[in-house]
């Protein structure tokens, strides 16, 4: 892996935001870094997914901040004009992985079967994400699907229903990289601007990544 996802692999969680206003980006970061998760994954659900990046970059440095649901070439492209660090999507299209690769941004594609894995891993992708982690079966599930390519150490991130009570069963498995959520920073909490249940959810994140043993 890379910088930037080894980064995230120590942190062991990824806050994943869907963000509706540009004026909530520095309430939502310090919430974030107050519960001491020095990450967030920004993802292209809002028209102003990419305004947001671009604003952290600036005024927030020290937030690890990447782009997610990126479908698109276009994506890839405004999310390193944003100054993404890193970039996942649900799904794995070449065409994306293209552009990820030719513009040098780390990125991630998205798996739920061996042959996602199999059409991931022959282009060289050593991380993935797992999406839609519970529906598509759970940490089981990912330990069976995992196993045919150890050789090729492969990581996950499994997105998707997990839990601050599921979280752990997640970073048990040695494959799972870290675990992506979106229950950490929830858009009615910026809505209504409550940033300190966001900095309670951070911190509760990063404590149980902790109790894991990670």
């Amino acid at each position: 892996m890379n910088g930037a996802f080894d980064k995230i692999a120590a942190i062991g969680v990824v806050p994943v935001i869907a963000i509706e206003n540009v004026a909530h980006a520095e309430p939502l970061a310090d919430a974030l870094l107050e519960g001491g998760l020095g990450v967030a994954e920004i993802t292209f659900r809002t028209a102003v997914a990419a305004d947001v990046m671009a604003r952290l970059r600036d005024t927030r440095p020290e937030l690890l901040v990447g782009a997610g649901t990126v479908l698109s070439a276009r994506a890839v492209s405004d999310a390193v004009d944003a100054g993404a660090a890193f970039g996942l999507a649900p799904g794995h299209d070449p065409a994306v992985l293209d552009a990820a690769d030719a513009a040098g941004l780390p990125f991630a594609p998205g798996i739920m079967t061996p042959s996602d894995v199999s059409l991931a891993t022959a282009r060289g992708c050593r991380l993935m994400k797992f999406f839609p982690a519970t529906a598509a079966g759970g940490p089981s599930m990912l330990k069976n699907i995992a196993a045919p390519f150890a050789h090729l150490d492969p990581a996950f991130i499994p997105t998707g229903g997990v839990t601050l009570d599921t979280m752990a069963d997640w970073l048990a498995l040695p494959a799972v990289s870290a675990v992506g959520g979106t229950w950490i920073a929830k858009p009615e909490d910026m809505r209504n601007g409550d940033w300190k249940a966001i900095a309670r959810r951070a911190r509760a994140a990063v404590d149980r990544v902790r109790e894991t043993g990670r």
